[in-house]
């Protein structure tokens, strides 16, 4: 007799398709053995480790395309050393997170939102990359999105440090400590919100948000969206009309092909703030472009201004005629997020077959004002800042005022909107349902 151990099985001598397995049976399981007690896991790394190189990667990537830009103007006509135009990115880096700049001229805080976007973008990215690596994709925990964010927040802020004592060591005085606490601002809730999506706990906080709330965040992001879609096409508008003094003014530098594409590019870095003072301009309180100055639909008083090709659009005086429609874009703007979202609701209780009552549609449509009314007030904050002392030390919109035109004009606008649209739209006829088989009669049985 053959010995048969649990390792060779007795195999058939019938052919080769005698040990199969029968069909229709499942195949064993395969036992992974568990890791011991203590013992780390293979596929996590340590959260220092994560976030220091997360953050590095993040600083890296944003601080390399403004050494780039601010580097072609010094290196085109040999004005410049590589070494001062690794100083002039980590300054012009700074500025863009919102680090005013100590120079001879004044205090230079006006910081580039397109800059700033693509840092939050990056950190964001570091967020979803740390949660990654230290294992905590869909765990659901917000300890642990959180953890992620100080963490990320901390690496981030040491590198600002850096960067300032690098800066001010041959050229604008920066406050490390600034520096630091400015970047950790920027850092953690951009990081958290990376890891909060990765942790899957935003969508646990989505659900549990009620309806009425989440309708009324979306629709006024999306009117805030919307109105900085209309700010962004008239300052393209102003600046095209504009086009030649605009092009004047970069050809007046002298600083060659490269320097003109680098001052260009400065330019389009801080077209986002154009965007923002537009929408300040078509909400009515405008924005000031120096000490004592007013740029409103209504009023116009600017002085001497400094040759930036940004600067050529400014209107020349208050408007009139056709350009009195402006004044309505706005509104436009509001009551299109309030027939989006009555849109939304009327098909979702198509789909249910229920009825939108008013409460659920003008309860988020009166909310959206607010929302978007913080928002767009923390974008004109942003926008502005001193471009040096004297008449310049006060550049952008004043915050508070767009903040309550926003919110009151996108409150109305939305309930408008949306009221209009549930009147106006017919109820959509419920899908029809099969019919049941008829059932069989006894004589048929």
């Amino acid at each position: 007799m053959s010995r048969v151990t649990p390792d060779q099985p007795r195999r058939s001598a019938a052919g080769p398709g005698a040990g199969a397995r029968p069909p229709g049976r499942a195949r064993p399981a395969v036992r992974v053995p568990a890791p011991r007690a203590g013992e780390p896991s293979r596929s996590r790394a340590p959260l220092p480790v994560a976030a220091g190189v997360a953050a590095l990667w993040a600083a890296v990537t944003s601080w390399l395309p403004v050494t780039v830009v601010l580097g072609l103007a010094q290196l085109s006509e040999d004005a410049g050393s590589l070494g001062g135009a690794v100083r002039a990115g980590l300054a012009g880096w700074l500025l863009g997170h919102g680090v005013p700049l100590q120079t001879a001229a004044g205090p230079l805080g006006l910081a580039p939102l397109a800059l700033g976007a693509l840092v939050v973008w990056r950190l964001t990215r570091a967020g979803v990359h740390v949660s990654r690596a230290v294992g905590a994709r869909g765990g659901g925990s917000p300890r642990q999105a959180l953890t992620v964010a100080v963490a990320v927040a901390i690496g981030y802020a040491l590198l600002g440090a850096i960067a300032a004592i690098a800066v001010g060591a041959g050229g604008p005085r920066v406050s490390p400590v600034t520096a630091a606490l400015t970047f950790a601002a920027f850092a953690a809730p951009a990081a958290l919100v990376g890891a909060l999506r990765t942790t899957g706990v935003w969508g646990v906080l989505a659900r549990r948000c009620p309806p009425a709330v989440r309708n009324g965040l979306r629709t006024g992001l999306v009117a805030a969206l919307l109105l900085c879609g209309a700010g962004a096409g008239a300052a393209g508008l102003a600046v095209a009309t504009g086009g030649g003094d605009a092009a004047d003014m970069i050809g007046a530098y002298r600083t060659g092909v490269a320097g003109q594409a680098g001052i260009t590019l400065v330019s389009l870095a801080y077209a986002p703030n154009a965007t923002a003072w537009s929408v300040s301009y078509l909400l009515g309180p405008g924005f000031a472009v120096g000490t004592d100055t007013a740029v409103r639909t209504s009023e116009v008083s600017v002085g001497a201004l400094p040759a930036v090709p940004l600067l050529a659009g400014l209107p020349r005086g208050p408007v009139d005629g056709l350009g009195s429609g402006l004044l309505a874009v706005p509104v436009l703007a509001a009551m299109a997020a309030g027939w989006l979202l009555a849109r939304r609701l009327l098909r979702v209780a198509a789909e249910e077959r229920a009825e939108v009552g008013w409460s659920a549609l003008l309860v988020p449509a009166v909310l959206a004002g607010p929302v978007a009314g913080a928002l767009l007030g923390l974008v004109a904050e942003a926008s502005g800042g001193p471009l040096g002392g004297g008449r310049l030390a006060e550049i952008g919109p004043s915050p508070w005022p767009v903040a309550g035109v926003a919110t009151l004009v996108i409150a109305v606008g939305a309930a408008l909107g949306a009221a209009a649209t549930r009147t106006l739209t017919r109820p959509a006829a419920p899908p029809s349902r099969p019919a049941p088989p008829p059932r069989a009669t006894p004589a048929a049985r």
